[in-house]
């Protein structure tokens, strides 16, 4: 099959996944439409069986950043993300087992539908409620940021050689060039975003919670088979595991850097090469020629001999660079490379890929220290505890069989995931070379050049659905919390209690489009890797809401003062570790005190601050203990 066929055939498979992704959504709507407004739009009526309980809770932590972001750091760093992710195949057990159920008890006394409304009814506290609603819109939002960057790639990746995107790119292009700040944005990746977060929003704002748990069922199991496909085909294709590692260990890393583009006679019409494109590099003194790939278009003006300065990788591994053959130009060009960076940690050592800690082109340390590893064990276990997003599905399943089973298959789930991403994108740098210049699309990328060189590109559309399905999941239900957030918290229990149920239901038809929106025009130039974005987002949830929610579920004596402490003092720590980190390193980055993950420090400070604040203050009112604990303080 030529490769316009087999795009066409990718994207039918495609637009077929997203056709019943809409279904969905419209059998949801009709559901709704029988029942109370509010409680089954923000948490499906509280009635989850076990699968659907399960695969949402999957689905939801399983997100961009599990299947875009997580894949980018393995081809980047090596097997290191083995130990990295470690701690994820437990985090069900940790997760549920720690807050669920009482959770799911104090929502059903207190009639709350969102996190802030348990916490504020938990402590008959508007102050309470309004600070939890501030911290989880502002970490959400960034979130929100990571998945559409995410959503964005694949649709790129996937509709590449497709004729009639490519016109709809170049007439994007001349619509937003010179537009401030939107003309920043590549015109591929900025249509691929707009398309990717209309079809999104459209059938979140739709569908509501349970068009968002149905879909999520749908895609848990599309990502679980996508995977598992991959898997297979790349053990085929690279000639087995032990082999993969022989060549990942004889690896070097690259170096980045910039290069200007010549030609020795100049021509009529321009010469464009494409972000991509592999350029032959001539040997200095006789020795060994090199190879470099650019990192963004480059483009020859008619009449002129030279490109600006754009972006570089530079190959040095011999043994890549032998295998790698350089693009066919219509015209011969020369390569003048103006700066090259090697790694700070790993550079000209065979072997780095496949030991601790793993390259890193940032931090002479390297990726993962030892202290590094344990704090990312306890952050994924006990971090995810603390993620809103989580709490809603908690407060959402119907009794607590469904909670047990649940555990037990999302911790399989998560194993069968996770061990095999590691697998797949550690071979993935021995099969696809250089993705170094744009990691986070590796993911879209690697299902491509699988299905193609097995003979079934058709098989493509499906496979690219597992990270989509993945981005989709979360993307959903971060929308929906922010909206609940700003309808429910914020408008309906602050300004004005006595809306009716069709003035709620508008204005959260309106507040899901415009978030989602407004997480559209904040992205359109985003940082270097999504995992940066994940990592900050979770980190600082987990670190306002993990202490303060689990006293306030557990501890009688703990009041508002020391709720709003609580949430303060953690996001606040984070904020500041992430200060420090930009101000020493120059870029988006956190500052590990001691060498510790931030998340250690975030739940030490929001415990103090809670403690201290609590036992300085009043305690709450005795009906409130009575009502959430069944006794006297």
């Amino acid at each position: 099959m030529n490769g316009v066929g087999a795009s066409n055939s990718a994207l039918i498979c495609f637009a077929l996944y997203l056709l019943v992704v809409f279904l969905l959504a419209l059998m949801s709507s009709r559901v709704m439409k029988k029942k109370e407004f509010v409680g089954e739009y923000f948490l499906g009526s509280r009635n989850l069986g076990m699968w659907a309980f399960a695969l949402t809770f999957a689905a939801t932590n399983a997100s961009g950043g599990s299947f875009m972001g997580f894949p980018s750091l393995i081809y980047t760093h090596g097997w290191v993300l083995a130990l990295w992710i470690a701690s994820y195949m437990v985090v069900p057990l940790v997760t549920m087992g720690l807050l669920a159920k009482r959770l799911n008890q104090v929502a059903r006394k207190a009639g709350a539908i969102t996190v802030p409304e348990v916490m504020r009814e938990r402590f008959a506290s508007a102050t309470v409620g309004i600070t939890a609603t501030l911290l989880l819109i502002f970490f959400t939002f960034f979130y929100l940021l990571a998945q559409f960057k995410a959503g964005s790639n694949i649709l790129t990746t996937l509709l590449a050689d497709v004729q009639p995107f490519q016109q709809a790119v170049a007439v994007m292009g001349d619509i937003t060039d010179g537009l401030p700040w939107v003309g920043q944005a590549a015109p591929d990746y900025l249509l691929c975003l707009v398309v990717f977060a209309v079809s999104v929003i459209a059938y979140t704002t739709y569908g509501g919670f349970r068009a968002v748990v149905w879909t999520d069922v749908m895609q848990g199991i599309v990502m679980v088979f996508g995977v598992m496909i991959m898997l297979v085909l790349v053990i085929v294709q690279v000639g087995g595991l032990g082999r993969a590692t022989e060549e990942l260990a004889k690896m070097t890393t690259p170096e980045h850097g910039e290069a200007v583009l010549h030609l020795e006679q100049p021509r009529d019409d321009p010469l464009i090469i494409k972000m991509g494109a592999w350029l032959p590099l001539a040997g200095e003194a006789g020795g060994r020629p090199g190879i470099i790939r650019t990192g963004r278009q480059a483009v020859i003006e008619p009449g002129s001999t030279r490109s600006e300065a754009i972006p570089i990788l530079k190959i040095t591994t011999p043994e890549e660079i032998d295998r790698i053959r350089p693009d066919e130009l219509p015209a011969a060009v020369n390569v003048e490379v103006t700066k090259l960076v090697p790694y700070r940690h790993g550079a000209n050592q065979r072997g780095v890929y496949v030991s601790a800690p793993g390259p890193d082109a940032r931090n002479d340390l390297g990726f993962l220290s030892l202290g590094m590893a344990f704090s990312f064990f306890v952050f994924w276990a006990f971090g995810g505890a603390g993620q809103p997003s989580n709490m809603v599905r908690q407060m959402a399943f119907k009794n607590s069989a469904v909670l047990k089973r649940s555990v037990v298959m999302v911790c399989i789930y998560y194993s069968a995931i996770y061990f095999s991403l590691v697998i797949i994108f550690c071979c993935a740098r021995v099969v696809l070379p250089g993705m170094e210049i744009d990691s986070d699309r590796v993911m879209p990328e690697m299902a491509t050049h699988l299905t193609a060189a097995a003979g079934w590109p058709w098989l493509a559309g499906i496979l690219v659905a597992a990270p989509f399905a993945a981005v989709m999941s979360s993307v959903d239900s971060f929308l929906l919390m922010v909206s609940s957030a700003l309808v429910r918290d914020i408008y309906q229990r602050n300004i004005n209690p006595q809306a009716s149920e069709k003035r709620i239901k508008r204005l959260t038809y309106g507040i899901t489009s415009l978030v989602g929106a407004a997480a559209v025009f904040a992205v359109l130039n985003p940082p270097k890797y999504l995992q940066d974005l994940i990592v900050f987002a979770s980190s600082g949830l987990a670190g306002c809401f993990l202490v303060p929610v689990a006293f306030a579920l557990f501890w009688p004596r703990m009041n508002g003062a020391g709720a709003v402490a609580g949430m303060l003092g953690g996001g606040g720590t984070h904020l500041l570790l992430y200060i420090v980190g930009y101000l020493k390193a120059g870029h988006f980055s956190v500052h590990p005190f001691l060498g510790l993950n931030p998340f250690i420090w975030e739940v030490a400070g929001s415990a103090i601050f809670l403690l201290t604040a609590s036992l300085l203050t009043a305690p709450p009112a005795e009906s409130l203990v009575r009502k959430f604990f069944g006794r006297k303080n």
